[in-house]
């Protein structure tokens, strides 16, 4: 349940002092999650929730009796050579990292360390890639996931927001990313409008997915992940 989002179990972030005082550690951010009542009744509905994927987190490092992170990384970053993906703030050259701001404020909340994964956009091309055609998983591994997601991403955090997602008829991955974000929806849907027209010169630049099959071939290409359209503003 937790992994399809139907624990019902609160999201920290809607805590309302999560953003004005930030948890400084894994405790600390569960007791923010804690303190907010269930959203439903677990298998009663959906709300996506961060606190699920920290539980999901320690589940594995207590089943593989090693750091997760570890895990990811000899299983799909190394495997597929995403090798500008990063596991936290902690490894990352922070004079390469795009700044982040939120509307109102002139803080740059690139060094925020909130816990997540790190990756420019071309890697992230690569994986929504690799999860759509299947050369990330194991056998019988993508019959089972294909029952749980869809493979795109869209995220918004304070600093960033981001939309990657497979275009199966134009055999593309487009990847946005956003270096300004607010809650009110407003810069969300300027991204998606952004998005969409970047969507719309593509196809009519490509025409088809036998066009770009084609494109490749002219072109002896081998490895289409190395062909992604990703653009950041």
């Amino acid at each position: 349940m937790m992994v399809n989002h139907r624990s019902g179990i609160p999201n920290f972030t809607d805590h309302p002092d999560y953003w004005t005082k930030p948890p400084k550690n894994k405790k600390e951010t569960l007791e923010y999650a804690l303190d907010l009542p269930a959203d439903f009744e677990p298998g009663e509905d959906y709300g996506y929730s961060n606190t699920n994927y920290m539980l999901i987190s320690d589940l594995i490092d207590k089943t593989l009796d090693y750091h997760h992170q570890q895990y990811i990384k000899e299983e799909i970053l190394i495997p597929l050579g995403l090798k500008n993906t990063y596991g936290s703030l902690k490894e990352v050259n922070m004079d390469s990292l795009m700044s982040g701001y939120y509307v109102g404020t002139d803080q740059d909340f690139k060094t925020e360390d909130i816990g997540l994964m790190l990756a420019t956009a071309q890697d992230v091309g690569k994986f929504i890639r690799a999860l759509n055609d299947g050369s990330v998983f194991k056998e019988g591994e993508q019959e089972i996931y294909s029952s749980i997601y869809v493979y795109k991403h869209t995220g918004l955090i304070v600093g960033y927001q981001s939309i990657a997602e497979y275009h199966k008829d134009i055999d593309t991955v487009a990847v946005q990313f956003n270096n300004t974000s607010n809650f009110d929806g407003y810069d969300w849907n300027l991204a998606e409008i952004m998005y969409n027209r970047i969507l719309k010169i593509v196809r009519r630049k490509i025409g088809s997915k036998e066009n770009i099959s084609k494109y490749f071939k002219q072109r002896n290409v081998k490895d289409k992940t190395d062909y992604v359209v990703f653009f950041s503003t």
